[in-house]
């Protein structure tokens, strides 16, 4: 099945919870749960739609370093603080996920800290 390969993004939560970035197994590429800070300010944006930006640029960076692409992905999961948020979020998950349409789940949770307001796992395959 190929070589188990696990990527960091450098964040010191990932040792501390015991977690990578993404993990590579073969043909498939696990994305953890990924919210929405500024990559340059670390800062999260007050705007949910802003935060789901942010999210799925960083998706797609870790998908590419791991050797995968967004139309790559085959599940997503959107977590998300309101119920009102998926209004918000849906112009930036149709520009990315519109034509690819993965398998897709979306829950209301609170997140870990108050001001991040969406996070987002994804699940891809590259297989033939």
């Amino acid at each position: 099945m190929g070589k188990r390969r696990l990527i960091s993004s450098g964040s010191p939560y990932e040792p501390r919870l015991g977690y990578s970035r993404a993990v590579v197994q073969g043909d498939w590429c696990f994305v953890s749960g990924t919210t929405g800070a500024d990559p340059t300010t670390g800062r999260f944006p007050p705007g949910v739609q802003e935060q789901a930006r942010h999210t799925l640029a960083s998706i797609d960076r870790v998908l590419s370093e791991a050797g995968f692409a967004l139309s790559d992905v085959v599940r997503a999961r959107y977590i998300i603080t309101n119920s009102a948020y998926m209004d918000e979020i849906a112009p930036a998950l149709s520009e990315v996920f519109g034509a690819i349409r993965p398998a897709a789940t979306m829950i209301i949770a609170d997140l870990v800290s108050p001001e991040m307001k969406v996070e987002i796992e994804v699940t891809a395959f590259r297989g033939g």
